[in-house]
């Protein structure tokens, strides 16, 4: 496919990075040697003509040219969202064989932040419109939603959906749908709520017409929303959890390597805090379908954490979204959580979690 360097543009590197990433699959999923064998010679062929063109597109963009070649991701035909597919590699999966919850919530994030880039917003890490820049306002989240249908495995190959829209008069959303790319199987589902902050006074603003016009351009015409059912659960309020809790993790210490580039704790360290205080019985046993997280402070550095959690008990019926529909309580467990600052006992976040049993 690919003749030479100098006729090798980003596009043809993509797609022969693509055919390099299904060749993988294939030869994952395929039975008999010589399928195997046949499998990796087209993964040969195709990883080939992928670095050969990579030379010609890192001298014409230089490292994000690069990148950009081989990120298999892409704006949809209107432009409005954007699909990116992921290998699951080795370190990415946890205990279950299967990768983990804050596995596909970095997934998520990775997938916002190259749609924002895509569209020519800032590559800061705020995903910023020129006049937020000027105005020095960022986006912060506010709430995550996220259900997971079927875990994937090491090896598996997702694609990941996003778009983002309005969200009333202070912030805005962004909504994801999550794929088993070789089966079209709808897997996962979120949905996150931002609020626009003030980055020198940390304060909350509202959303100008000037910086709404500057994204909406990008969204959705007609609202289009990850979580249509009408009593679905992204939109359930979080209870504060009653104190004394059931089972707690204090003391938690935020690690280097969880910090952001924009030195603050990344969203995603906060859903591994939740997760220490869950009890073992249930982490031997079964695997969270749903979380639901509301932040309400930033962390820094330098504070430590108390993880809390209890079991809440719910009289209904519960939709996991998958085609299976409904399944009675007894199958599934669900626990509110309570993050504070362990020196003032401020509320961080709290959230919800429900557990489905593991089929092994």
């Amino acid at each position: 496919m690919l003749k030479g360097c100098a006729a090798v543009g980003p596009i043809q590197v993509r797609e022969a990075a693509a055919a390099a990433v299904q060749c993988r699959w294939l030869g994952a999923a395929g039975g008999g040697r010589r399928r195997l064998a046949a499998a990796s010679l087209r993964c040969s062929r195709a990883e080939t003509a992928a670095v050969t063109g990579l030379s010609a597109a890192a001298a014409e963009g230089g490292g994000r040219g690069l990148a950009e070649s081989l990120r298999l991701g892409r704006l949809v035909e209107d432009g409005l969202s954007y699909k990116e597919s992921f290998i699951v590699r080795c370190y990415e999966v946890g205990i279950n064989k299967t990768a983990t919850v804050e596995t596909i919530a970095n997934l998520l994030q990775e997938v916002g932040c190259n749609h924002a880039q895509s569209l020519g917003f800032s590559t800061d890490g705020f995903a910023t419109t020129l006049t937020m820049r000027k105005l020095h306002l960022i986006w912060v989240t506010s709430r995550m939603h996220i259900e997971i249908y079927k875990y994937p495995a090491w090896g598996d190959v997702v694609e990941i959906e996003t778009w983002c829209q309005g969200e009333g008069r202070i912030g805005t959303r962004r909504d994801w749908i999550i794929k088993d790319l070789a089966t079209g199987e709808v897997i996962g589902r979120a949905t996150s709520k931002w609020v626009m902050m003030n980055q020198d006074t940390r304060k909350l603003q509202r959303v100008s017409d000037e910086v709404r016009e500057e994204y909406l351009v990008f969204c959705p015409r007609t609202p289009r929303l990850a979580f249509p059912e009408e009593d679905n659960g992204s939109l359930k309020k979080i209870p504060k959890l009653e104190e004394p809790a059931e089972h707690s993790r204090l003391e938690l210490v935020p690690r280097r390597a969880d910090l952001d580039m924009n030195q603050h704790v990344n969203n995603v360290t906060y859903i591994g805090w939740v997760l220490e205080s869950m009890p073992q019985e249930i982490i031997d046993t079964h695997e969270l379908q749903t979380i639901t997280l509301d932040y309400r402070r930033e962390c820094q550095h330098n504070d430590m954490v108390d993880s809390l959690t209890s079991l809440e008990l719910v009289d209904d019926y519960s939709t996991n979204g998958s085609a299976t529909g409904k399944q009675h309580k007894k199958d599934h467990h669900h626990f509110l959580h309570f993050l504070r600052l362990s020196s003032t006992g401020l509320e961080i976040n709290r959230g919800r979690t429900e557990w489905r049993k593991l089929v092994r």
